[in-house]
């Protein structure tokens, strides 16, 4: 390149030979220029290519490089114009075709500039990149970077090489079409059509896409429809735009024309052309987002696209997309997503298109959520000790730093520590009492740790801190001393209002029970308040008073000293009733189990008297010998007691004993221990002070009653309670008043199980033994807070012995003299099953012979349902008890549910409030630990032993019955089916179950019952369509037939009572439906829907008094007359205001107390409130005004007219009376009177029947006799459907004097009905009447209420 105005081109030949390489150029073109070879043969250009396996020997493919020079720089167009021209392949001219030249491509050309030659890369070439490195470029056209390929060299390089060929070897996907139809072998691989269709392609495109620089192989990859869609892969280097047309036009030379090739229908996707990159790699929600899409293609059309929104991506507040040409070579497209949220997820495509050439590349993004660990909640107690309070983020990241906020009433800074690398930060806080000001005590302060992405991402979590100051406590100054029986209590003070417990300790550190002191909590501090009632020698001692607030303590004491002093119920004293002679003397003695140092004086009315000490030995006796003489007066009672004075100058009085005086002549029976008493004299003595013998170590207890029977002290009732049960008892009362009493109870319940089984033969034949048993478990009922196992087991196997069958006798005396001991016994044990707490999940299961339980622990997540089973083979009785898996789901966690079946307590219980007769079966009572929020149903199958007897019932012991004494109570509960011996409840409650019988009930499953449920549902039905259509039929012809005042009147009561009595069916019918079919009914709802349907049927009822009043003024009062609008104000005042002011009041009443409506039925209650009367009285004094009415209108009938016959007129008469009756009847609402003998018990089914029929098609009497009865309805009727030939024949047949219509009246009853109704000839009595209903009735069949 010596001349500075030579052009040099450089361009490639790639040549295939057989046996040798030879160059063989026909360039006759070019002869004016200087050709000459740059390098033949260069080893490092000479590449073997492709093995032909079509010759022998094997075909071998070379590039060459050429260098051409020219002279004249305008030869330069025309050489490239020429060159592209070509048609490749260019056969050799020898006969055996050594050589053929593929293709000829310009690489190099170089052009003098100024005094300097710049030599630049053709399209799709660049400069290898040691030559950019090693050799001047063109700063001012090349903008590579140092490193990079360059496009322009300042010279060309002496030793070479040219510009190389641009990218790296890469594989198109490519498509053609051809336009012929497509055949199902084509899918078939192993089918001749697909091999000859892929071996004819395949040689046409070696063929064609040979020429392509870098060319390597051609493979078809398959056929679709459409018509047929060849698919194919080339590898290749990046061949140009032109280039790759020219190879497609050798395609479609080199292929049979039969295959119909579409040209226009190429299509390529460069495989490996893009490189994609995402920065960050983690990406958290908040970071910005950089992806970037490079493609070594000059062209800058680059499109980007969500896969998973199925859109393309605009330039927005979010996203900004800047493509640009780097070296204007490569094209480089940045997508920037600011703020990345988690919708932004998913697969991102940058997409570029150049001609045939689609160039596309896909990148997946996850975003992850900023997820920070630490606790939510942290206690500090302010007393400078450190606090350290911890975030640590859950994924590693990028961060670039984390921080600390606070926000709060309060200031109290920290010192962080940062591990960046660990993600992790800590925050350490050193509170002292000057940063907790009084008053501040359980502040808040949120502390927030915020983290921080190198990319703008941030996360923060908030942890609160409670900031507590120690707290300081005041108690009671006074000091506290008191005595036996008094009570006192205690005041501890915190200047602190956050605490984490609060409770009160004896010195022993035991723990006092909850029930004896209470908490609360103020703004700026707390107080417990322990209270002691009943104060006995275990109080006695220091009492710490503790708030504790995480593991920091704050205590202060407190002493109590307690006197002995014995309490009134231990004093035992003898007699407690006693007589002796107006001369005589009688010992009285006061006793104690434990002695002291008591002052003990017997008050004999005003006189006081000491007493002499006595000791048995651990009982201690105050004596004192009364004289008789010491009264004045004869024949009268004297009260005695005796009174103890401590150290303390505390005293208690010791129970009453009395003492009559009487005449010795009329004293008939003498005993050196009961004493003296007159015939028939019933006398009370303690029974350790009787005849029956006891131990002195441990006396019996009860009293014993005698009488003075001739000359003999007889006795009269035994209630005495043997010495360890009597033991017992006097432990339980003390231990309730102990401040360890649930620390004592399960030692206790041992003693009382094994006590009870050792006097189980005294128990059968003492009631006071039995009594106090029962006493005793009351008593302990009251005490645990929770029960474990062993303990159930120690109270069930006490009741095991007080049930059983020998001692049932004793409960019948029992149940005499106390009628509500068996009650009490269950309630006792209901208290028990609710404090059990099983700790864990497995079933507790206790059987004994007379009783079992079974218990189920409901644990968090899906419980199975609860089933449990009870069999009595002894007694031949067996139950079970079913909850289902979505009742359970109500329930609170660690819930227990407890279950005691008892198959002798049915017949302890006796009888129900309403003294039906019992059938033998078990009693179960289910219970749940929690209390219950929303309605709970349970099912119970009973084993009935009595099957032929009268109507079952599932019943409940309600224990606020019969004064408080219990009853049975068949409230929210009904018997689902009878099957044999097998009877299946259902209730809505939980409490104790069984089943009863009542023979004078009907049985819901009776024919009669059965009968009225499907009277009142079809009745109903058939009332709701006809007052339905009888508001339609009204709607249509009002204008017609409300000309008059009477008439329009008349047509409003017919209209308020179809629409008030339609209402009140709905409302009915519909809740009826739903008690029927056992559905629970909200509470709220069933108050509305009770408030309604008494309002609606009331509207009914004094819409019927409009009627009949109306009925009575225009038959009575013919010549007075109101006006319209008056009457109406009084017609809807009387029909609507009425019942609304009574429904009112009723409601008002009686809900706030809960008793508006009945226990098993939305309606109004009748047995708590006789809420019923507020519909009841009304209803019937309305009945009783229009039946009066009915005898007024019958009577005005019966006057006669002058002028009639006397047999005319009777006829007449008769006739208009039975109309006249059968029609106002209904509609005044006298069939009510049949209801009232549905009241009475034994009533007649017949009642029953015709009091539903009338009342349930009560609608469809209101639709006849009220609409379309009424001759003038029918007109108008008759004129709005336009039925002219009917009608002009009808109108001929009551032209006639109008003498024959339907209710046509003529003479003296004629004109009254005129009068009464302003129609001529015509008079239609058609008032509508109600129905009402008792929803208290199980078969929701129409009846007055009982």
């Amino acid at each position: 390149m010596k001349s500075p105005r030579r052009i040099t081109l450089c361009f490639m030949i790639f040549v295939i030979y057989s046996s040798r390489a030879t160059l063989n150029l026909n360039l006759e073109s070019l002869h004016p220029f200087i050709l000459h070879e740059h390098e033949a043969l260069s080893e490092e250009s000479l590449r073997q290519k492709r093995a032909v396996a079509t010759s022998s020997p094997a075909a071998e493919e070379f590039t060459v490089d050429i260098e051409i020079s020219f002279e004249n720089a305008s030869f330069l167009e025309p050489v490239k114009a020429y060159l592209n021209n070509l048609t490749f392949p260019i056969q050799g001219n020898n006969t055996d075709r050594v050589t053929d030249i593929l293709s000829i491509a310009v690489t190099t050309v170089c052009k003098p500039a100024g005094n300097e030659i710049q030599c630049s890369c053709e399209t799709g070439y660049r400069w290898p990149r040691e030559r950019c490195l090693h050799n001047l470029t063109c700063q001012e056209n090349d903008r590579s970077l140092p490193g990079h390929h360059c496009n322009c060299l300042k010279e060309l390089p002496p030793k070479g090489p040219f510009c190389q060929l641009q990218g790296a070897d890469v594989i198109l996907r490519m498509s053609v079409r051809l336009n012929v139809g497509f055949q199902e072998d084509l899918r078939n691989t192993s089918s001749a059509l697909y091999r000859s269709y892929k071996t004819d392609l395949e040689t046409a495109f070696w063929k064609g896409y040979s020429i392509l620089p870098g060319f390597k192989w051609v493979t078809v990859t398959g056929f679709r429809p459409g018509s047929v869609v060849v698919t194919y892969e080339v590898k290749t280097t990046t061949p140009s735009s032109g280039l790759m047309r020219k190879a497609n036009e050798q395609v479609m030379q080199n292929l049979n024309q039969t295959y119909k090739m579409d040209y226009n229908s190429f299509q390529a996707v460069a495989s490996n052309e893009t490189k994609f990159s995402v920065i960050p790699e983690i990406i958290f929600e908040g970071d910005t987002v950089s992806l970037v899409c490079e493609n070594e293609v000059m062209f800058t059309n680059v499109s980007w696209h969500h896969v998973e929104r199925h859109s393309d991506i605009q330039n927005g507040s979010r996203f900004f997309i800047y493509t640009s040409m780097l070296n204007n070579m490569t094209s480089v497209s940045h997508l920037t997503i600011y703020n990345i949220t988690q919708a932004d997820a998913g697969e991102y495509v940058c997409k570029l298109i150049l001609d045939i050439f689609e160039y596309e590349s896909r990148k997946k993004i996850d975003v992850t959520p900023i997820r920070i660990l630490a606790n939510e909640e942290m206690k500090v107690m302010c007393d400078n000790s450190p606090a350290s309070l911890n975030c640590c983020s859950e994924d590693n990241g990028n961060w670039s730093k984390i921080e600390w906020k606070q926000e709060g009433k309060i200031s109290i800074p920290g010192n962080p520590e940062t591990d960046l690398d660990s993600g992790c930060s800590k925050y350490t806080l050193k509170a002292d009492g000057t940063q907790c000001p009084s008053g501040s005590s359980g502040t808040t302060v949120v502390y927030t740790c915020e983290f921080i992405s190198t990319h703008g991402a941030r996360g923060s979590k908030d942890i609160e801190v409670t900031f507590t100051s120690v707290a300081n406590l005041t108690i009671t100054s006074d000091p506290i001393s008191v005595s036996e029986g008094q009570n006192f209590s205690i005041k501890c003070m915190s200047d602190v209002s956050n605490y984490d417990e609060v409770y009160w300790n004896t010195s022993a550190g035991i723990k006092i029970h909850k029930k004896f002191y209470t908490t609360r909590k103020y703004p700026d501090g707390a107080e417990s308040i322990l209270t002691v009632k009943t104060s006995t020698r275990e109080w006695n001692g220091t009492y710490y008073c503790i708030f504790r607030y995480k593991d920091s303590y704050s205590v202060v004491t407190k002493d109590v000293t307690v006197y002995p002093l014995p309490l009134e119920s231990d004093i035992m004293v003898d007699p407690l009733e006693a007589s002796t002679s107006c001369r005589g003397s009688h010992l009285f003695k006061c006793c104690i189990e434990e002695d002291g140092n008591y002052k003990v004086t017997f008050q004999v009315d005003s006189l006081s008297f000491p007493a002499a000490k006595e000791i048995h030995g651990k009982q201690v006796c105050y004596k004192f010998n009364f004289m008789a003489n010491f009264i004045s007066l004869c024949q009268k009672t004297v009260d005695v007691f005796c009174r103890f004075t401590n150290a303390a100058n505390n005293s208690v009085r010791s129970p009453s004993m009395k003492l009559d005086l009487v005449l010795g002549e009329n004293i008939t029976c003498h005993d050196p221990i009961i004493g003296v008493g007159e015939s028939g004299k019933v006398t009370k003595r303690l029974c350790q002070f009787s005849n029956i013998p006891s131990s002195p170590g441990s006396p019996i207890g009860g009293i014993i009653t005698y009488k003075c029977v001739g000359s003999r002290w007889m006795v009269n009732r035994n209630d005495c309670i043997s010495a360890p049960i009597n033991s017992l008892l006097r432990m339980a009362k003390a231990l309730i008043q102990s401040p360890c009493q649930d620390e004592k109870l399960p030692t206790y319940l041992k003693n009382l199980s094994v006590s009870t089984g050792k006097v189980a033969n005294e128990i059968s034949s003492s009631p006071g033994s039995l009594g106090a048993i029962i006493n005793i478990l009351d008593l302990l009922s009251s005490v645990p807070t929770e029960v474990n196992s062993e303990m159930m087991m120690h109270m069930l196997s006490t009741i095991n012995i007080i049930l059983g069958k020998p001692i049932l006798n004793t409960w019948k005396v029992l149940q005499q003299q106390q009628t509500n001991q068996s009650s009490q016994l269950l309630h006792a044990v209901e208290r028990f099953s609710q404090a059990l707490k099983s700790g864990d999940s497995t079933p507790l299961s206790i059987s004994q012979k007379n009783v079992q339980m079974r218990s189920m622990a409901i644990k968090s997540g899906h419980p199975k349902s609860y089933l449990q089973s009870f069999v009595f083979s002894d007694s031949d009785l067996w139950g079970n008890v079913v909850i289902d898996e979505c009742q359970l789901e109500n329930l609170q966690p660690d819930s227990s549910i407890v279950t005691v079946a008892f198959p002798t307590l049915k017949a302890i219980l006796g009888e129900d409030v309403q003294k039906k007769s019992l059938t033998n079966s078990l009693v179960m009572t289910t219970t749940v630990s929690h209390s219950l929020t929303m309605p709970f149903r349970i099912s119970m199958t009973f084993k009935n032993n009595n099957p032929s007897g009268g109507r079952l019932q599932c019943v409940f012991w309600n224990f606020s019955l019969a004064n408080h004494t219990g009853g049975w109570d068949s409230s929210g509960c009904y018997v689902k089916d009878v099957d044999g011996d097998s009877v299946s409840c259902v209730c809505d409650h939980l409490t104790s179950f069984s089943i009863l019988m009542s023979p004078d009930s009907p049985d819901p499953s009776s024919l009669l019952e059965k009968l009225l449920d499907i009277i009142s549902y079809i009745g109903l039905g058939f009332s709701i369509l006809s007052l339905a259509a009888c508001l339609v039929v009204e709607t249509v012809v009002w204008k017609s037939v409300t000309k008059n005042r009477t008439s329009y009147m008349r047509h409003i009561c017919i209209v308020n009572i179809a629409a008030s009595l339609l209402v009140a069916d709905i409302w009915f019918i519909v809740i009826a439906a739903i008690q029927d079919f056992r559905y629970p009914l909200n509470k709220t709802a069933c108050v509305a829907a009770t408030f309604f349907i008494h309002f609606f049927y009331l509207s009914v009822f004094f819409w019927m008094l409009t009627l009949g009043l109306m009925l009575f003024y225009r038959l009575v009062f013919i010549l007075h007359d109101t006006s319209k609008s008056i009457q109406k104000a009084i017609a809807f005042s009387l029909g609507y205001g009425c019942p609304l002011a009574i429904s009112v009041i009723t409601v008002g009443a009686t809900q706030p107390q809960e008793v508006y409506t009945r226990k098993n039925a939305c309606w109004l209650n009748w047995e708590d409130t006789k809420a019923l009367l507020a519909f009841v009285i009304p209803a019937l004094i309305i009945v009783m005004v229009n039946m009066t009415i009915t005898v007024v209108v019958i009577t005005k009938i019966l006057r006669p007219s002058i002028g009639d016959k006397p047999s005319k007129q009777e006829k007449n008469s008769l006739f208009q009376i039975c109309k006249s009756i059968g029609v106002l009847t209904p509609l005044l609402g006298l069939t009510w009177g049949f209801g009232l003998a549905t009241v009475f018990q034994k009533s007649n089914a017949v009642f029953h029947i015709i009091f539903t029929l009338l009342n349930a098609f009560q609608g469809l009497f209101i639709l006849l006799f009220g609409c379309l009865w009424d001759q003038k309805v029918q007109e108008a009727l008759l004129k709005k459907f336009s039925l002219s030939r009917w009608s002009s024949q009808h109108s001929k047949s009551t032209s006639l004097g109008s003498s024959t219509p339907v209710f046509s009246m003529s003479s003296p009853i004629s004109r009254r009905f005129n009068n009464l109704f302003g129609k001529t000839g015509t008079y239609n009595v058609s008032t509508p009447e109600t129905t009402s209903s008792s929803v208290e009735n199980s078969s929701s069949a129409y009846s007055l209420l009982n």
